[in-house]
């Protein structure tokens, strides 16, 4: 079975899609390839459809649903050559063994077909640790993969639930923690000029993200330009003051008064330029934005802008983020352990 959630729901069995139409099954089956192979219980899927306290008659209406899932399950079995068990499976595949009933809930077995949040998880959790082992080229490339499996919203055009919105969220915090971090592989790997072609829109559409705006800020600077870096720290300030009534953290400010000093020395007299730095002492354990990348530790970046006569630019951005359901490892412990990236 071949599942795809991140941007729609698409669920093939054997090429065939059994995603069903009508909305109530459509969630049902929704949060099943949420959870696949973990018993769903029936009370989270009757919140999920009835949040505001299921009617009587939910169960009734409830089973119909599966049942409704189980004859596409079937119709799709008998389609590809009658249902024969693909690898992994020791009896004939049937709609019942495919989605199961149990004491208490219902679980969707998927067999080995393609899931894109396993596929999406895998390829972040490569490029997090070649991010660790300090080989930015490798981290490009995975979290770029896990990126590009993205065709939109996850669960777009399923009606969405309490438990289907939490999931959701879920996914776009780890969409959002690969961002961080595929754009932190390519300020570090010198490709500062490219990103500015697609970093603008996404630090447009996440407004309120704190690493967005600051690898923004870090990118215009190392292309001279910064009257625009400061500009994004001025809509970041406006943006968070309006929406929240809170001003950018320490680390945000410490980094704009760095492109401060960097643009000063630019503009003086000719001849070498002193070193500005931000001390790493000076910055806190993590972000805390609005864009629920938060409570992470802090990995250093060195931020160096190489235009002739800028001094170096010390900014420690963002740690790495961990897929959720991963361990931490101590990590929060370590606050400035990490790979130092020069930017």
């Amino acid at each position: 079975m071949d599942v795809h959630i991140l941007g729609g729901l698409s669920v093939r069995e054997g090429g065939m899609s059994i995603t069903p139409t009508a909305a109530a099954p459509r969630q049902v089956l929704a949060l099943l390839t949420a959870f696949a192979g973990q018993v769903v219980p029936v009370t989270v899927l009757t919140e999920e459809l009835w949040p505001s306290g299921a009617p009587r008659g939910a169960r009734t209406e409830l089973a119909t649903h599966i049942a409704e899932l189980r004859a596409l399950i079937a119709r799709a079995l008998h389609a590809s050559e009658g249902g024969d068990a693909p690898a992994g499976w020791t009896e004939e595949r049937t709609a019942d063994a495919v989605l199961v009933s149990l004491p208490g809930g219902y679980r969707l077995d998927t067999g080995v077909g393609a899931h894109d949040i396993g596929q999406f998880e895998r390829a972040a959790g490569a490029g997090y640790r070649a991010m660790d082992a300090g080989d930015l080229a490798r981290a490009s490339m995975r979290l770029g993969e896990a990126l590009s499996l993205w065709r939109g919203d996850p669960y777009a055009g399923v009606a969405a639930g309490p438990c289907l919105r939490r999931e959701i969220e879920r996914l776009e915090t780890a969409r959002l923690s690969v961002l961080d971090q595929w754009v932190e592989a390519q300020l570090g790997l010198g490709r500062h000029e490219e990103i500015l072609s697609e970093l603008p829109g996404l630090a447009a559409r996440y407004a309120t993200n704190e690493p967005l705006q600051a690898h923004l800020m870090v990118a215009l600077l190392r292309c001279g330009r910064h009257e625009e870096a400061l500009a994004v720290y001025e809509r970041l300030r406006s943006v968070l003051h309006r929406e929240t009534g809170m001003e950018p953290s320490a680390r945000l400010r410490r980094l704009q008064h760095s492109v401060l000093a960097v643009r000063h020395t630019r503009v003086g007299a000719g001849g070498p330029t002193p070193r500005t730095e931000v001390p790493a002492a000076a910055f806190g354990p993590a972000y805390a934005t609005t864009a629920a990348v938060a409570a992470a530790p802090v990995t250093t970046v060195t931020a160096a802008a190489r235009g002739e006569g800028t001094p170096p630019v010390i900014w420690y951005g963002p740690a790495v983020p961990r897929v959720p359901g991963q361990p931490q490892g101590g990590r929060a412990d370590t606050a400035l352990k990490g790979v130092a990236v020069a930017v």
